[in-house]
């Protein structure tokens, strides 16, 4: 899932503020009943078959649930059912069965039915849609072909309601993990009948309909969303009545709210300040499974010359990255980020200054005036502001290469990575389900996440051969073997670190949600 932090808009901070005279606490709620969170900036999206972002899976990850979750006490990331009562697998792993709940009831009080999953799933597969998490049903027989438009009618696809309460599939081939990427809100069911009626403005707070713990209670755009417990909740209801989602920018000026009890929870900390902030008692600190890299336009001159590409990553000193963020990020070259299965440190190009200009005066370039200024993007936010200026300033000295800089906000950046990247481009990705799978599926050429332009077919080969292998050795060999292409070969995109979140959550919150998948689900906080 691509990782946003923020964008820089003042009225957020201002709207607090001007909010906070209010007698019972901003939007007309009950501090004591309400968990103040800071998202930073506006959710690109809040329909879960297209949006892409850990923005918009904040909050769809508390209005909406799947037919599975994490058990974030289980060390080795477990699943348990949310609306699956059970599942099982037949023929080594290729078909499978999930049996729902049930009553359990859509905000509308409307049963939720196999079908409604069926029907999510068939919109996000549905080329009309244009949906860039396409690709993570591929695995379901028939669902690659109709996606690309060679099937026609879905019912040919082998994803089926067999009755009210039973989901069966069919696999093209083992698939030990297949229940993990239900877990992602792309999987979750949907109401076609509300998508037809209201269209665009379907996830509007007045016209959507969820079946998570929380409903959507606010929308004010660029300023906080307000969730409200769902009342008629299958599960456990949330101890908590509310959640104030504020989109303040400005970690500063959401730290000093912090500081006077109006955020209880802060999620991202400024690295300039963050040896101070590490020794305050509110702090909070989490490994996550994620990789921040810098992706190739490899259609753009020169980064259609795998040489330029990898002259650029061999020059490119991690270790001296991760040191001035001085957060714990561990540097990295491989494309699989440690903690998870398949990682493997020596993987990659490395830091090789002289080895770097070897192959820029092979791809033609020993006149490095003759090499253009390159363009290197990245979303607003003084993290990667001062990231992208350490590695701007690394290029010039070790290569002699010339870099501009480009931010724009994150709305606007990943419009800018679908319809015309840059040279070079700042992105982030977080596990979506804690397999090697995830991060290597990323980058075929299938993949709509993918924004690098680069394709290979032998490195499509081995991650589909990898998908359907259960011998964990073999499956560890197919996954270097493409880590090798990737990161070593032709080098569409050049791994930094893997990071670790730190934030500030206030002493009244218990259970606040810190797990290595990032995943921020509200329903087992209390406040004191």
């Amino acid at each position: 899932m691509k990782i946003f932090h923020l964008i820089t808009i003042i009225l957020a901070s201002l709207a607090i503020v001007s909010c906070s005279k209010k007698k019972k606490g901003d939007y007309n709620l009950d501090p004591k009943e309400t968990l103040r969170v800071n998202i930073t900036t506006e959710p690109p999206s809040l329909d879960w078959n297209k949006s892409t972002d850990t923005t918009s899976a904040q909050i769809q990850d508390n209005i909406m649930e799947g037919l599975v979750e994490y058990d974030f006490s289980d060390p080795d990331l477990g699943l348990v059912g949310a609306i699956a009562k059970k599942w099982s697998a037949e023929n080594d792993a290729t078909d499978w069965t999930f049996e729902l709940k049930k009553n359990v009831k859509w905000t509308d009080g409307i049963e939720l039915t196999a079908q409604h999953f069926i029907d999510g799933w068939q919109r996000l597969l549905n080329p009309l849609t244009a949906s860039e998490y396409a690709y993570f049903l591929y695995g379901i027989k028939g669902a690659r072909e109709y996606n690309q438009g060679k099937i026609k009618d879905f019912a040919k696809v082998e994803a089926k309601a067999v009755d009210k309460y039973t989901i069966k599939v069919k696999l093209v081939g083992p698939q030990s993990y297949f229940p993990y990427l239900l877990t992602h809100h792309c999987t979750y069911p949907i109401r076609k009948e509300i998508i037809e009626k209201f269209g665009d403005n379907w996830t509007d707070p007045k016209n959507i309909v969820t079946n998570g713990p929380f409903k959507l209670k606010t929308w004010d755009h660029d300023k906080a969303i307000v969730l409200e417990r769902n009342e008629i909740y299958y599960g456990e209801k949330p101890k908590i009545k509310n959640v104030l989602a504020y989109m303040i920018p400005e970690m500063s000026t959401a730290i000093n709210l912090f500081d006077k009890g109006q955020i209880d929870a802060q999620l991202t900390l400024p690295s300039t300040e963050l040896s101070v902030l590490k020794k305050r008692e509110e702090h909070l600190e989490s490994g996550i499974l994620s990789l921040y890299y810098y992706g190739f336009n490899v259609k753009k001159k020169p980064m259609d010359n795998p040489l330029v590409r990898k002259a650029i990553s061999l020059a490119i000193n991690r270790n001296e990255v991760t040191k001035m963020l001085a957060g714990g990020q561990i540097p990295l070259t491989s494309w699989v980020p440690p903690g998870m299965f398949g990682y493997e440190a020596e993987i990659g190009t490395g830091f090789d200054i002289e080895k770097a200009n070897k192959l820029l005066d092979e791809a033609g370039f020993k006149d490095r005036s003759k090499l253009q200024t390159i363009t290197l993007g990245f979303n607003t936010n003084e993290n990667h502001q001062r990231i992208a200026e350490n590695v701007q300033a690394q290029l010039k000295k070790n290569l002699g290469i010339n870099v501009e800089l480009k931010n724009e906000e994150w709305k606007v950046y990943l419009n800018t990575l679908k319809v015309d990247p840059p040279h070079v481009f700042r992105m982030g990705w977080l596990a979506d389900y804690p397999d090697p799978d995830n991060f290597l599926n990323l980058m075929t050429s299938y993949s709509d996440n993918n924004h690098t332009n680069w394709g290979n077919k032998d490195y499509d080969s081995l991650i589909e051969d990898a998908a359907k292998e259960l011998d964990k050795g073999k499956r560890k060999d197919i996954y270097s073997k493409a880590q090798k292409i990737l990161t070593e070969l032709d080098v569409p995109v050049a791994p930094v670190f893997s990071s670790v979140v730190h934030s500030l959550v206030a002493k009244r919150v218990i259970n606040f949600p810190n797990n290595s998948m990032n995943r921020y689900q509200y329903k087992r906080v209390e406040l004191k």
